[in-house]
């Protein structure tokens, strides 16, 4: 007989048995691609076994370490190794159990993307939505190893970050800022590079949210206002879209090794993320050939056999609830693989892959003990702090910033973008009389963590709110760098940060030389709600009336200056248009050296180099299908149909033929540049081959007894309260499941427990997939001279033409980023690889290039593409 818990199985029922059967030949098309109406209540098929890591890819040396360590494991360690330990139930926001017995002290998971959340003594880096815009591998790579370093230094083990989900579908996105771009070729570049910065420091990278997490509205099941219950949103999405978008990124993080991958609160095709089959199983542990773990985002999962057999590796927080007791695993999961429910082999792999990413990172080598407590800053408190156990010494007040801040500072800087320039800027800092305007130029007065986890839009913005945060070490204001600037030179400088102090700005207004207006634009997890976005933004304007105080400015000042702060995109087309506005400059989410970076660039010790990572729209409806703020299906999921497609941001634009205010990869310089002389060479990498054969059979590491005596509590053991373990309260497996309706006979969905080899996937292979993907079938060349008087940095982008009727009119491929003295030129190299040229073929599952021309474009954006060349496919 085969059980399970009944809430397991009733959670799985909805996504097995309205399954069709599996299509031959492993072809698992998500839904018709060539019917976008076939989104609605899409399915995602069902894909056993769950597959296990094979070593591929640079890991051979991590996975024969991590089975060693592993087959000296008892399934109780093996499940403490896999099942968090519940919320505030120890330090980290995050954490498995231990394994005394080898001196194992468990892990610590850590939020976030953009430096280390809940901890004193360490740096805000700029948001990932910021970096992006510096275009620079570089500045990716250099962040990514600076916040693991910090994290290493802390004890943090895994880093809960970087971030390619959500990508970006809609600017209104509450998360979108903690992500690099809308588009999946500049996301990729950046993941891939941040992942290698932050393993290379030692720590394991954690790429999220995985997939379609695209909204904060609905993302998980739950009680709402005026509405009541409502299940979690279903990102509903066709397979081309699935592989040449969304997915994209994804791949890149694993072919650079990210160690871990977390599974996101929405549905994909109707399908739970942290239980859906075909996501995690088939396309990221098969067709990519994830070789980490997979975590759950903290309460995304929902069931417990069903999540195991669907490829979950591990669950966090660890309990059903925050601080419940209960939990899907712990005590269950010992419980299922005991009565034969699940195969030891499958909790073998969930450990083995744990234990591999620890390795691979280097963790046994530079792991410290963890040094900090989420939950208090107090230096003594206790261990266990909902629990209330375990007084002790909690926080040892590590400064681990090292000097941190001067690259933030550059980083924020170089990644600033001219939006708008009529010969004002740069300013010399002898301007007569400098006048300051808006809240955004200065303190919050609660302090720069004054607001729980910045959910607040008081004084300047330097980050979004939500987990995705951390905290300011301190906080440069706009007007505190702009005085020193203005003071030096012993000018006038004055400021009303008042922003509805309507005639003290007029007055001032009037009075200006130069008057200098800091707006902004906020947004942030769905938790929480700041004046009415409840994570996601309501509109496209400024918030703060800072539209209002941008008219006021401009009412009486012929030579005002707009500087943004915000999240994405805003509707400023009134002001790019407005002769009183002599120039914008977009700054992001810069971190904690905001002010110093905006006045480098300002005052022209830094040349902007930055390049919009999104599109600016005339307006909101420009930007295609809207977010869901209401329930579409009562109780039931919203049903999120993804029509629109790859047509994304400029692809949606150019579809669509709507000019924006300011295109993708558009950016001003002080200085001016010229392309010329494009050049493609080809390379003779052959024709794709795809991949094929079986795996070896899933390895099962020790043994176990089915006894449940030998899996009660220890004897004089002390619990701490709410706090999981992998222990059963009683011999009798009905009473230890405290499951009324427990030994009813259910069928497991077909394969699930097969252990035998399986066959491999045609475009898979290796980490990232099919390891042809990457051959070089071109090289483009094309010169880059600076036409101006001073030093400048041009990002020269790469785009192809797909040629065909369902493809964007142009994708981007490559990018550089190049520093050319005046009058002087460097060449643009950009490879092309096989992936470049391909399209996702749903009906055999695989990548193809198409009988269309394919053209190349090199240019300063997505609408600035002078250069153009036809590729020679013959022979791919």
């Amino acid at each position: 007989m085969r059980v399970w818990r009944p809430q397991a199985f009733l959670a799985f029922l909805s996504v097995a048995r309205a399954q069709p059967a599996p299509y031959p030949n492993n072809s698992y098309p998500i839904v018709n691609a060539t019917n976008p109406g076939g989104l609605d209540n899409a399915i995602s098929p069902p894909f056993y076994p769950s597959p296990w890591i094979d070593g591929s890819g640079g890991w051979d040396d991590a996975y024969q370490r991590a089975k060693q360590f592993v087959s000296q494991l008892t399934l109780l360690e093996k499940v403490n190794l896999t099942t968090g330990t519940g919320w505030m139930s120890d330090a980290c926001v995050g954490n498995v159990g231990s394994i005394p017995r080898l001196g194992f002290p468990g892990l610590c998971l850590q939020d976030s993307p953009l430096g280390i959340r809940f901890a004193d003594y360490v740096s805000a880096f700029p948001a990932g939505g910021t970096i992006a815009a510096s275009w620079d591998r570089g500045e990716f790579y250099r962040r990514g190893y600076q916040i693991g370093a910090e994290m290493r230094e802390k004890g943090i083990d895994v880093m809960l970050g970087p971030v390619v989900g959500p990508l970006g579908r809609n600017p209104k996105g509450g998360r979108n800022w903690e992500g690099f771009s809308p588009d999946p070729v500049l996301s990729g570049i950046a993941v891939a590079q941040s992942v290698k910065g932050i393993q290379d420091a030692g720590v394991i990278a954690c790429t999220k949210h995985y997939i379609a997490n695209e909204q904060e509205h609905f993302r998980s099941p739950g009680n709402f206002e005026d509405q009541g219950f409502v299940d979690a949103l279903s990102s509903n999405i066709d397979d081309k879209t699935m592989h040449e978008l969304y997915l994209w990124p994804f791949a890149d993080a694993v072919r650079a090794g990210t160690g871990a991958i977390m599974c996101s609160y929405n549905k994909i095709n109707n399908s739970q993320g942290c239980q859906n089959s075909y996501i995690q199983n088939y396309l990221l542990k098969g067709e990519l050939g994830f070789q980490g773990f997979i975590l759950s985002d903290w309460d995304a999962q929902h069931s417990g056999v069903a999540s195991t057999l669907a490829g979950l590796d591990m669950t966090m927080p660890g309990d059903t609830d925050f601080n419940s007791g209960l939990s899907f695993w712990g005590p269950n999961l010992t419980l299922s693989i005991i009565n034969g429910t699940v195969p030891q082999w499958r909790l073998d792999d969930a450990a083995v892959r744990i234990m591999a990413a620890y390795y691979y990172t280097n963790r046994d080598k530079a792991a410290v003990p963890v040094n900090f407590n989420s939950w208090s800053t107090d230096t003594y408190g206790y261990e266990h702090m909902h629990g209330q156990a375990g007084y002790t010494l909690i926080n040892e007040h590590v400064d681990v910033r090292q000097e941190h801040g001067m690259s933030i500072r550059l980083a924020a800087a170089r990644s600033t973008v001219l939006l708008k320039n009529t010969g004002v800027l740069p300013l010399t800092g002898f301007e007569k009389f400098t006048a300051v305007f808006g809240d955004d130029a200065t303190e919050n007065p609660l302090g720069p963590n004054g607001c729980p986890d910045h959910g607040c839009d008081n004084g300047t913005l330097g980050m979004g709110w939500g987990s995705g945060t951390a905290w300011f070490p301190y906080l440069v204001t706009p007007l505190e760098a702009i005085k020193n600037e203005v003071l030096r030179n012993n000018r006038v400088v004055q400021s009303v940060t008042n922003n509805w102090a309507y005639s003290q700005i007029t007055a001032l207004a009037k009075q200006a030389t130069v008057s200098i207006v800091f707006v902004n634009a906020d947004s942030g997890e769905g938790y929480i709600t700041v004046d009415g976005n409840a994570g996601d933004r309501r509109n496209l304007t400024f918030w703060q009336d800072g539209d209002e105080l941008i008219r006021t400015v401009t009412a009486s000042s012929n030579n005002t200056i707009v500087v943004i702060h915000s999240v994405g995109p805003v509707v400023i087309e009134e002001y790019k248009n407005n002769p009183n506005v002599t120039a914008i400059v977009w700054a992001g989410l810069p971190g904690e050296q905001s002010g110093n970076s905006i006045a480098d660039v300002l005052y022209g010790r830094i040349n902007p180099g930055g390049k919009t990572p999104f599109t600016w729209g005339k307006q909101a409806s420009d930007f295609g299908p809207d977010l869901i703020y209401d329930p579409t299906n009562g109780a039931l999921s919203p049903q999120d149909n993804f029509n629109e497609g790859v047509f994304i941001d400029y692809r949606y634009f150019d579809k669509n033929n709507a000019t924006p205010t300011y295109e993708f990869g558009f950016g001003l310089s002080y200085t001016t540049f010229e392309y010329s002389d494009l050049k493609i060479s080809k390379s003779s990498a052959g024709p794709y081959t795809p991949t094929t054969g079986q795996t070896i059979a899933a390895p099962t590491l020790g043994n176990h007894s089915t006894d449940p005596a030998q899996y009660q509590w220890p004897a004089n053991f002390t619990y701490v309260r709410n706090y999981i373990y992998p222990y059963l309260n009683s011999t009798d497996l009905a009473e230890a499941s405290k499951d009324p309706q427990y030994g009813v006979e259910v069928e497991l969905p077909e394969g699930s427990t097969d252990g035998s080899p399986q066959p491999r996937i045609a475009a898979g292979g290796a980490p990232g997939g099919n390891p042809q993907l990457w051959d070089v079938l071109f090289t483009a060349t094309a010169t880059v001279t600076n036409t101006g008087k001073i030093a400048g940095e041009e990002i020269p982008q790469l785009y192809l033409s797909l040629g065909g009727p369902s493809d964007p009119k142009v994708v981007l491929r490559n990018f550089d980023r190049l520093s050319i003295q005046p009058g002087q030129s460097a060449t643009f190299t950009a490879d092309i690889t096989r992936r470049d040229v391909s399209n996702w073929d749903p009906a055999t599952q695989n990548w193809v290039i198409s009988n269309y021309p394919k053209t190349v474009y090199v240019g300063g954006s997505s609408r600035n593409l002078p250069l153009s060349a036809s590729l020679d496919l013959g022979g791919y």
